[in-house]
């Protein structure tokens, strides 16, 4: 029997998270966009690699936030220091 997870998380850049993400992904995980969110499904033939894909993907979607987030900030702050030298 197969196991299956389903995981949603919501972005303000979905596209840049799944981006990210999706390089990680093995032949059992589909990740797509939903408006802000980012849908991964996975499947695994045991509830412990189940366990362990999602633990992993996890940790991955965390990273990948952390760094569209500062990403973001660095965006911000050159164009507010553009702006202020014209």
């Amino acid at each position: 029997m197969t196991r299956r997870a389903t995981i949603r998380t919501t972005h303000d850049d979905p596209e840049l998270v799944a981006a990210a993400i999706a390089p990680d992904n093995t032949a059992e995980m589909e990740t797509t966009v939903d408006g802000d969110a980012v849908c991964t499904r996975i499947e695994r033939e045991t509830t412990g690699g189940l366990h362990a894909t999602v633990d992993d993907y996890v940790v991955n979607v965390d990273v990948a936030t952390t760094v569209a987030q500062h990403a973001d900030e660095h965006r911000h702050a050159d164009a507010a220091a553009d702006s202020n030298r014209d």
